[in-house]
């Protein structure tokens, strides 16, 4: 097999297509009636079916291909070397982020939400020394806070916990992982992952409702931990992304129709959705949801390995800039938002006009980022790789002979 067929290029470009749908959903969010840290004036539902498009599976696609990238640098370095690395290149940008890029989503949701009158300055003296006082009702906003950033922090608490379990099994990993990784072929390639988010669903999602607070989101982290942690198995076995290939088109469908079936649920009225009668229908769409999850991502992987295994300039640059627009994007939509609202700009002008300025302030912080090398930490850029970064190669991540 020649060395270019051993490239993971498709993962990049889904990593970074799935960053910038995250740019759109973010907009999104700020037109939609459920709670987000500034609203529209003309926030409605009207956009929120195309927004569960997405809302079910992206994040859990983004750990699948993290744990992916996880497992590939765990066969070339060891695990202690491996926890270090990810620690400096997660926790510099996370520390910095809660610090400098988040406090502004903050300042403007405490305007906006509790008429807060005082300067910038004076929110960040209350922010730093974590004020608890800016509340509507029982909702307080707690600070300082990582709002967006909250991946980050999970993810570094993921890559500790891989990096764990690799140094207490050894080369039991590798055969641990191609024991999962080979059962996943025909049906069960979909029907088991399936089985195992809506196991975790059915017992843990209404208990532990989704906080990002780390500590009590039981539910978010076993359906983000599982991906991950299922993401750095697959990594091992080389078979299953033209598994998911072949599968791409029923995984759309199956996909579409649990999309469909989410809609029509969530748009009945509450009292009956949450009547104990209907108890038994609330199970079934939590295996509807959670069969939304697993689809979306195989028909994600499936189409990407199909259209996008290639390599370009695009996708060299691209991988190291999507991280700094990562961290930069939400803060920018929320200041722009909230700033440019007194000009009353139709939802369907402002909206695209937020994504594409978003987009080149972005890339724009990006262009100086990179030329400026004490500041690639702080914006998650390995100064190592930030010139030409390497895709993953598959030929990296075999086991090791014994």
């Amino acid at each position: 097999m020649n060395s270019s067929s051993n490239r993971l290029y498709f993962l990049d470009w889904v990593r970074i297509l799935a960053f910038f749908l995250l740019i759109a959903y973010h907009v999104g969010m700020y037109y939609v009636t459920w709670d987000w840290h500034v609203k529209s004036p003309n926030a409605s539902d009207a956009i929120e079916p195309l927004m569960m498009l997405s809302s079910p599976w992206r994040l859990s696609l983004l750990f699948l291909v993290s744990g992916v990238a996880s497992s590939f640098m765990l066969t070339r370095i060891s695990a202690g070397k491996f926890m270090r690395s990810r620690s400096v290149r997660l926790l510099v940008p996370l520390v910095f982020g809660m610090f400098v890029i988040v406090p502004p989503q903050a300042y403007f949701e405490v305007v906006e939400k509790v008429a807060y009158q005082g300067s910038y300055l004076e929110f960040m003296k209350l922010y730093v020394t974590s004020y608890p006082g800016f509340c509507r009702g029982t909702d307080c906003l707690r600070m300082p806070t990582w709002n967006h950033l909250w991946f980050v922090a999970y993810l570094w608490v993921y890559t500790l916990l891989l990096g764990t379990i690799v140094i207490a099994l050894g080369q039991r990993f590798d055969k641990l992982a191609q024991r999962i990784s080979s059962q996943l072929t025909g049906w069960k390639l979909l029907v088991l992952p399936i089985a195992l988010l809506s196991i975790i669903r059915m017992t843990l999602a209404a208990r532990y409702p989704t906080t990002h607070d780390l500590v009590n989101d039981w539910h978010n982290h076993a359906i983000s931990f599982s991906m991950f942690l299922l993401g750095a198995m697959l990594a091992r076995e080389r078979a299953v992304w033209p598994r998911m290939d072949a599968a791409r088109w029923t995984a759309l469908g199956g996909a579409l129709a649990c999309w469909a079936a989410l809609v029509i649920y969530y748009s009945l009225p509450e009292k009956l959705i949450y009547d104990p009668i209907h108890n038994d229908w609330r199970v079934l769409m939590r295996v509807v949801y959670a069969a939304c999850i697993w689809c979306a991502i195989v028909a994600a992987c499936g189409f990407a390995h199909r259209h996008l295994n290639f390599d370009s300039p695009k996708r060299r640059y691209l991988t190291t800039a999507v991280f700094p627009v990562y961290i930069l994007h939400q803060t920018l939509i929320v200041s722009i938002a909230h700033l440019i609202k007194p000009s009353k700009i139709a939802p369907a002008t402002e909206g695209p006009m937020l994504i594409v300025v978003t987009l080149c302030i972005s890339f724009a912080v990006v262009e100086v980022v990179r030329r400026c090398r004490p500041l690639q930490p702080f914006f998650g850029i390995d100064v190592r790789l930030a010139a030409n970064p390497p895709a993953v190669s598959l030929a990296e991540a075999q086991p090791k002979a014994a």
